[in-house]
């Protein structure tokens, strides 16, 4: 498929970009023209999607859960990109074990937060300030359709994307004048390596909740990602976009 060139000379930030979803907004940012940069914790899987992507593709192995590593890898991001990132995709996420909530193991619910509140909240602080020294920035966060409906035996995951759904609202607001958006995306279930983090029996509690009676796929999720990390999203922010296959409710 031949894409247009939307992202031009745009420099771009994919956080959970060595695989998943993340990945295949990489994928699609890059074969739109941007040059865009993997942040990931894990060095076997970013070395395989560097393998993949090919050119115009750069990562660093960054632990989103500390804010030194965060806002020491933006500097070093930006610097390399030529003073400045244009977009950022905030994708890095963990479920956490499918357990009722009297049962949920306390440090794993602080992971859980680490990685999915914490870990996103440190790359939108620091980065957008290199988007108001640019005066343009679109920052994508990836939340659930969890984060609205809460999924039984998953409440730090539900939890955990609700979060990400009012830091979304908060910080879409506090740049609607800057020419900077800031708007989220609410999947339904998509099968990636995640599904390894869950239980069969809550895989097929989520498949069961979808009215079109299939998974969404990773490119689905990027093509609506990509418009709104894209100059077209100039009237919209602080907004949730769905991509349920028919769940969402509101």
């Amino acid at each position: 498929m031949i894409f247009a060139q939307r992202f031009s000379g745009r420099r771009a930030v994919v956080t959970g970009g060595a695989s998943g979803i993340g990945l295949a907004v990489a994928r699609r940012l890059r074969d739109e023209g941007a040059t865009v940069c993997l942040w990931d914790n894990g060095q076997d899987a970013i070395d395989r999607a560097l393998s993949d992507l090919g050119a115009n593709c750069t990562a660093l192995r960054v632990d989103v859960g500390d804010w030194q590593a965060v806002e020491a890898a933006a500097r070093d991001t930006a610097q390399a990109l030529g003073g400045g990132i244009d977009v950022l995709v905030a994708s890095a996420g963990i479920t956490g074990p499918n357990v009722p909530l009297a049962d949920y193991p306390v440090e794993a619910w602080r992971g859980v937060f680490d990685v999915n509140v914490h870990g996103l909240f440190h790359c939108n602080r620091a980065v957008a300030p290199w988007m108001r020294t640019g005066g343009y920035g679109r920052i994508v966060n990836i939340a659930s359709v969890a984060g609205k409906e809460g999924n039984p035996n998953a409440s730090a995951y539900s939890a955990s994307k609700a979060a990400v759904i009012g830091l979304t609202k908060s910080l879409g607001k506090e740049l609607a004048r800057e020419n900077i958006t800031v708007n989220a995306v609410t999947p339904a279930a998509v099968r990636t390596a995640i599904f390894e983090q869950m239980t069969q029996q809550h895989i097929d509690f989520m498949l069961s909740k979808i009215p079109m009676g299939r998974f969404g796929t990773v490119e689905e999720i990027a093509a609506l990602t990509c418009w709104l990390a894209s100059e077209e999203c100039s009237f919209t922010t602080g907004s949730v976009f769905d991509a349920s296959g028919g769940r969402a409710t509101y």
